[in-house]
């Protein structure tokens, strides 16, 4: 296939990393568009999450990467995540490295999402371009209209998968010891621990997040003052 018949649909928010240029210089069409889901649409059922080795640590501490996963999952057949940078930054990010490869763990076991390595910008750029000129790519539009969902089992299972160290396997079970999402945000410590597999550490991060005074308050009380 002719480099010039491929095209990729890249969001707005990759022009920082200079991928976009270099897809340009090989001769690649590309769409620039503010994409809900994913970094790079390179087929119209295959998306690429694009993050930085920092990037998917912070995603894994604040518990934004299953949520990202799950709803990578529920639009299209063939998500990846990319993961771009060296590996032993981990070292530098965390002092417990079993915390990114149990979440890489996660996303590979129980969302089934393939992760793929790469050094740098520019392997990155090659990659794209390999997956973008696979023969058998189905034609059709790239482009689908995403919504929030508006499934509500859907919904749950995503406000709880946004929980620190939640995937959808342990929001399932959380929805089915407990009923709904807000009977899991009031329970006790104890309480999730029983959840099984949970086990206690990971219950106390949860309730930690929970229950921690947000920042925002402060903000809002100390914008109160000045402006009475």
């Amino acid at each position: 296939m002719k480099i010039e018949n491929l095209r990729i649909i890249v969001d707005e928010r990759e022009r920082k990393s200079g991928i976009p240029e270099l897809l340009k210089s090989v001769g690649l069409n590309l769409e620039m568009k503010t994409l809900p889901i994913g970094d790079y649409i390179v087929a119209p059922e295959t998306v690429v999450e694009r993050k930085s080795i920092r990037d998917l640590m912070s995603s894994v501490f604040d518990g934004r990467l299953f949520d990202q996963c799950s709803r990578l999952k529920e639009h299209f057949q063939h998500p990846v995540v990319l993961m771009e940078g060296n590996v032993d930054e981990i070292e530098e990010i965390t002092e417990n490295p079993l915390i990114f490869y149990g979440a890489i763990s996660t996303v590979v076991l129980d969302f089934k999402i393939p992760v793929i390595p790469t050094p740098s910008a520019t392997h990155t750029a090659k990659l794209l371009v390999s997956m973008c000129s696979q023969k058998d790519t189905p034609k059709g539009p790239y482009l689908k209209k995403i919504k929030k969902s508006s499934d509500l089992e859907r919904q749950q299972l995503s406000v709880l998968c946004s929980l620190p160290g939640i995937g959808e396997k342990f929001a399932v079970r959380m929805l089915e010891k407990f009923g709904t999402p807000l009977k899991v945000f009031t329970a006790t410590t104890s309480e999730l621990a029983k959840v099984e597999g949970l086990g206690d550490a990971r219950a106390k991060k949860i309730k930690k997040m929970l229950d921690s005074k947000s920042k925002f308050q402060k903000e809002v009380n100390q914008k109160t003052l000045h402006d009475s």
